[in-house]
């Protein structure tokens, strides 16, 4: 039988809405570590609902050393081209034959990655601006027979560790929906000149908060460089609004500074612009994991694993589940126990044991003033054994794209 032991501790800390600092970031849906990511997850994907179609279950497979090698272009106002094309390499391991049957797993890739482009960017030309290549080798027995188990819950594949919190603090929230809303239909239907490619940077000390965006504008879509700073003004007049809006129902008095594409340099015509909308066509790189953690941002005030969740597979690597697994615990316990400041989850695994009864379970929280510790924590541990219970059901989620990895 196996038996998760479940540790919970009381956090002697600021909360981190509290603090004095905090920095928080987002990587936006063109970046090139952004997309990377989300090629080695579509991969996954694929492959994952073709061997479920096929085979009835997701068999072993891991995409998750993807590298993006950024091109060259050159750009004017109102044009531009590219020189050369962005290079991709997907790398990893996975089922490529069963028995005698050979799977067409590269054509099942490049048509997931054709759709996912074809949706997301309007620029962007997988066959014109993109070289695809696939370095992908069969799994070692060892992790075939623990992936392809059959057992009542998968086996952990790894050895590893995945790490949620709750809740998002006010500068978190903004960031998030700052680039949300830059990369939304609506913003690009009334900005089409801004670009896929956008980061966000948020800063707080105190009740100040500092907010830099990075959004790279569309060439052949700005004529001149008049046009270009009107439309960089527009993109910082949106920003300061939406960031105003969320902030002041949490934040009594505050100060907001936005800031766009702070390199450039008007004087000598040195400004932010791209062809295809991402920065991957003139030089910028990408990596696999170097991106949004699994709430979509990168918060070095918080607990974080390093682990990438893009392109594991989601039946029963706890690299992907376990960190994603966290987040939604820390969320319920947050919404529905209360009296709780902040929550950590983290849940360690072991490979070979059932992914819903990992090693340890550690929650560390931050209790409101005078509640009944002993209670807020019963309901709190009710909560991580459900969950851990149903664990399953993230794998149908993941497939069919119904929840954030990055």
């Amino acid at each position: 039988m196996w038996k998760s032991q479940i540790v919970v501790e009381r956090l002697d800390r600021t909360p981190v809405a509290q603090q004095q600092t905090e920095f928080v970031e987002r990587k936006g849906l063109g970046h090139p570590d952004y997309i990377i990511d989300s090629f080695c997850e579509a991969s996954s994907r694929a492959l994952s609902r073709y061997y479920k179609e096929r085979y009835g279950m997701i068999l072993h497979h891991n995409l998750d050393k993807g590298l993006l090698v950024g091109g060259s272009s050159r750009v004017w106002f109102g044009g531009g081209v590219v020189e050369v094309p962005i290079y991709i390499v997907i790398a990893g391991r996975a089922t490529i034959k069963v028995g005698d049957e050979e799977i067409p797993y590269k054509e099942l890739i490049m048509e997931e990655l054709e759709r996912f482009v074809k949706e997301n960017f309007r620029f962007l030309n997988l066959d014109e601006h993109m070289i695809i290549d696939t370095k992908i080798r069969p799994g070692s027995v060892d992790l075939r027979t623990i992936v392809e188990s059959t057992g009542s819950a998968p086996l952990a594949n790894d050895t590893s560790f995945g790490i949620g919190y709750a809740p998002l603090s006010p500068l978190e929230k903004v960031v998030f929906e700052i680039e949300r809303m830059i990369n939304s239909k609506e913003f690009k239907s009334r900005v089409p000149e801004s670009g896929e490619d956008c980061k966000v940077m948020g800063l707080r000390i105190q009740k100040k908060y500092y907010i830099t965006v990075a959004d790279s504008l569309i060439a052949p879509l700005t004529p001149s460089l008049e046009h270009y700073l009107s439309v960089k003004e527009k993109i910082r007049e949106e920003v300061e609004k939406l960031a105003y809006d969320i902030l002041s129902r949490e934040v009594e008095d505050v100060e907001v500074n936005v800031q766009v594409n702070t390199a450039d340099l008007p004087e000598k015509g040195v400004v932010y612009l791209t062809v295809t909308g991402t920065s991957a066509e003139s030089g910028d790189d990408g990596n696999t994991g170097r991106g949004n953690r699994v709430n979509g941002l990168i918060t070095p005030n918080r607990q974080m694993s390093l682990e990438a969740t893009a392109g594991k597979n989601a039946r029963s690597h706890v690299g992907k589940i376990y960190n994603l697994v966290a987040k939604i615990i820390a969320e319920k316990i947050y919404q529905e126990v209360g009296g709780i400041k902040e929550i950590y989850v983290r849940l360690l695994s072991q490979i070979g044991r059932p992914i819903n009864r990992p090693l340890a379970v550690s929650l560390q929280y931050i209790p409101e003033d005078n509640i009944d510790e002993r209670k807020v924590l019963s309901e709190a541990i009710e909560i991580v054994k459900e969950e851990l219970d149903n664990i399953t059901k993230l794998e149908d989620l993941v497939l069919h794209n119904k929840v954030t990895l990055f």
